[in-house]
């Protein structure tokens, strides 16, 4: 305490003049820390929401590169789907992939209408392929010039050459529905 009293006694000892410099000079002082202190956390509400707004910001990034890809692959299957001709059939489409085996034999299964689609759907099975070449089969079914769902796929080997495989495929070839005319 001998320090308060101290500075209490030096306060009352000086003149009015001084003391009114003192009085203001704390109250800006005072003044300086409430600024500084409201200043503070404004710029922190600040840069709490500048975080928050930067997360928002990767989310979207995300979302906006799920939308490219999302709509290139539509455009894609319109492409395809507009290259799918009213005569196409899962046979013609299977004799175009080059891939033959000892006997092939196309047998045409009942198609379903989907939204905007109908599917022409058949079971192909192929005798006598290699491996590589029923990966080829597939890969060129589903990733070529026209839309083809494969629904199911069945691959047993040779019980007289089992480098061989005898592939059963139920595939589906898209085609757009004819709409009605009113």
């Amino acid at each position: 305490m001998k320090y308060f009293d101290r500075l209490r006694e030096w306060y009352e000892a000086t003149d009015r003049d001084t003391r009114l410099r003192i009085g203001v000079g704390i109250a800006l002082f005072l003044l300086f820390v409430v600024v500084l202190t409201t200043a503070n956390q404004r710029i922190s509400a600040l840069e709490k929401k500048r975080r928050a707004r930067e997360a928002q910001l990767v989310e979207m990034m995300e979302l906006k590169q799920s939308y490219h890809a999302a709509k290139i692959s539509f455009q894609r299957f319109t492409g395809r789907l507009a290259a799918s001709a009213g005569d196409d059939s899962p046979g013609k489409i299977i004799e175009s992939i080059g891939i033959k085996g000892k006997t092939g034999r196309v047998t045409p299964l009942k198609g379903e209408q989907r939204g905007g689609f109908v599917e022409d759907a058949a079971e192909v099975s192929m005798e006598g392929l290699t491996a590589n070449e029923a990966v080829n089969l597939v890969y060129r079914l589903e990733k070529g010039e026209k839309p083809v769902l494969v629904k199911k796929a069945q691959f047993k080997t040779r019980f007289d050459d089992p480098s061989r495989l005898d592939v059963t495929l139920a595939i589906a070839l898209l085609k757009p529905a004819q709409q009605e005319r009113k």
